[in-house]
């Protein structure tokens, strides 16, 4: 039988003999003598059974000591298996100890049949703990996916129509998808939709931002991992993969992924199966994928900075969503649904803009899309004082230089300094990917940033 089992008795020969039978019969026997060891070992092994003593001290036969390390144990694992050996004259305390959470119980001398029994029995309570464990885990991420309030996506314009039929069409498959876009475009809203949509809807939702998992973090982020597997690894961590099981899993920001972490996904993509860090059993996954990123991941191809095997897998359909100066008049609809949502938040009924402000939202370029106009949205209603938002509380000024270059006279400097602060802004001050995009070196990248002060 798969697991690992540790005893502890005060007893060598009582050890040894437990050893010697369980060992033909069960992966893995661990033991001691000295129960201070025990939180030591739960740290850092996976244990599925601890087999614990009464008694550690030949003075003293009322069990105390076994209470109080029962107790210790189910502090650091509140599931942990606990199976008590005792003699026959301390039935009433092992009793006594099933009622504070032990599992059962071993009787000295004991029975070989029954020995195998009770552990036999105790593993797969082990087993059902850990998978309980995982399902909470995964009915509150379910939870927290249902309960967090669902923002449609809106327009009229076009372009925006256009990505909804499209979401009505593919929504119902179980395609992987890939959606392309600038930031703050809507990719996130785009994939709940396509969820909502789907036959996967009453199962999860779960969004992982790539960007932000570092390469020493991926697996263990995405596969999970198993108690023990590393040093800080104290239980078991079910991964974001095996979480999404049933429903859509939305990676954003794809084209970040290293060329290893990209093998790696690749890998558990086409066998629909992965192996937790630490683990030895592969898990079956049921998952549809939807990814996104802000990058030009078929010239990341055409660069081999991107595997052009994972973006097949990835992007069985593709969308690629409009930016918002491309969008018309939903430039003004969307400001309207932002200056209802923050005007309620803020406590101020009845404001709408001037003709002024409305003028300076439909002109402006909106390089940072609907994130950036919700921001500035939220700001002119914080800093409005009457019922009628003027322009010049709608504050988009700063952005203007570096979309009109040529609306006024720049010097060599001025006009560099704003192309720079512009790339740093598109790649999130990736400073790698502006120097490659401005084709300088870094150290002269290095140099006019501090030049410029940016």
């Amino acid at each position: 039988m798969e697991g690992t089992i540790l005893i502890v008795d005060d007893n060598p020969s009582v050890i040894e003999s437990l050893a010697l039978y369980l060992k033909r019969k069960v992966g893995k026997v661990l033991s001691t003598t000295n129960p201070k060891k025990i939180p030591e070992i739960l740290q850092k092994e996976y244990i599925d059974i601890v087999i614990l003593d009464m008694n550690f001290d030949s003075t003293d036969n009322s069990g105390k000591e076994g209470f109080f390390w029962l107790k210790e144990i189910k502090k650091i694992d509140h599931d942990q298996v606990v199976i008590l050996i005792t003699a026959y004259g301390d039935v009433e305390l092992a009793v006594e100890a099933l009622q504070k959470g032990a599992s059962n119980f071993i009787l000295k001398p004991w029975d070989n049949q029954k020995l195998l029994a009770t552990v036999t029995s105790g593993l797969e309570l082990s087993k059902s703990r850990r998978e309980l464990s995982a399902l909470r885990l995964q009915q509150n991420q379910l939870k927290q996916s249902f309960n967090s309030k669902y923002q449609s996506i809106l327009g009229n314009s076009p372009a925006i129509q256009d990505v909804f039929r499209m979401i009505e069409k593919v929504a119902p498959t179980d395609a992987n998808m890939l959606i392309l876009g600038e930031n703050g475009t809507g990719k996130e809203l785009v994939a709940r939709e396509i969820h909502r949509q789907s036959s996967r809807s009453k199962g999860i939702f779960l969004s992982i931002d790539m960007g932000t998992i570092t390469e020493s973090l991926f697996e263990s982020e995405l596969f999970g991992y198993k108690k023990g597997a590393f040093t800080d690894a104290r239980e078991d961590k079910t991964g974001r993969l095996v979480l999404a099981n049933g429903g859509t899993l939305f990676l954003d920001e794809i084209g970040n992924l290293s060329q290893a972490m990209q093998a790696k996904l690749l890998t558990v993509i086409q066998n629909r199966e992965l192996t937790p860090v630490g683990g030895s059993e592969s898990i079956l996954i049921d998952v549809r994928l939807v990814c996104a990123t802000n990058r030009n991941v078929h010239e990341m191809v055409a660069n081999k900075v991107f595997r052009e095997d994972l973006l097949y897998r990835i992007n069985t359909i593709q969308i690629e969503l409009p930016p918002l100066r491309s969008r018309g008049d939903d430039k003004l609809l969307i400001a309207n649904y932002y200056l209802q949502k923050y005007a309620e938040k803020y406590g101020k009924q009845n404001l709408s803009f001037s003709s002024s402000a409305i003028e300076r939202l439909m002109a402006y370029h909106w390089p940072g899309n609907v994130r950036e106009l919700s921001h500035a949205v939220e700001r002119a209603v914080i800093l409005c004082e009457g019922k009628i938002i003027p322009s010049g509380d709608l504050l988009v000024q700063q952005h203007n230089d570096s979309i009109n270059l040529i609306d006024k006279p720049l010097s060599l400097n001025e006009a560099e300094k704003i192309v720079i602060a512009s790339s740093l802004k598109r790649n999130k001050g990736n400073l790698s990917a502006v120097a490659k995009e401005l084709g300088v070196g870094r150290q002269t990248l290095y140099r006019k940033i501090k030049d410029y002060e940016l």
